[in-house]
């Protein structure tokens, strides 16, 4: 499923005009990203949880020439469903 997929089922499920889901959904997901990029958590219920974690500098090894490199630290996003999205997932 893409956006444009989610845009066009909000539409003939509420009866916006695709422009209006349009903004909708693009108001949505802005929300979510300033979220995230601000370091919060995202929780939403009956979904679940978006998290940003911070991993350190560590050391890695390039593949090609197995020369020792350093990996900067990084900030990564991780996701863990909720119960009820698990079970509804499983059922199906």
């Amino acid at each position: 499923m893409t956006k444009a997929d989610i845009i066009e089922q909000i539409a003939e499920k509420t009866g916006f005009t695709k422009k209006e889901s349009v903004e909708l959904v693009e108001l949505v997901f802005e929300t979510m990203k300033d979220t995230l990029e601000s370091g919060e958590n995202l929780k939403i219920s009956g979904f679940g949880n978006f998290n940003v974690k911070q991993k350190s500098d560590r050391r890695g090894r390039n593949p090609q020439t197995g020369e020792e490199i350093t990996i900067e630290a990084r900030r990564i996003l991780t996701f863990k469903p909720s119960v009820i999205l698990k079970n509804a997932i499983n059922k199906g």
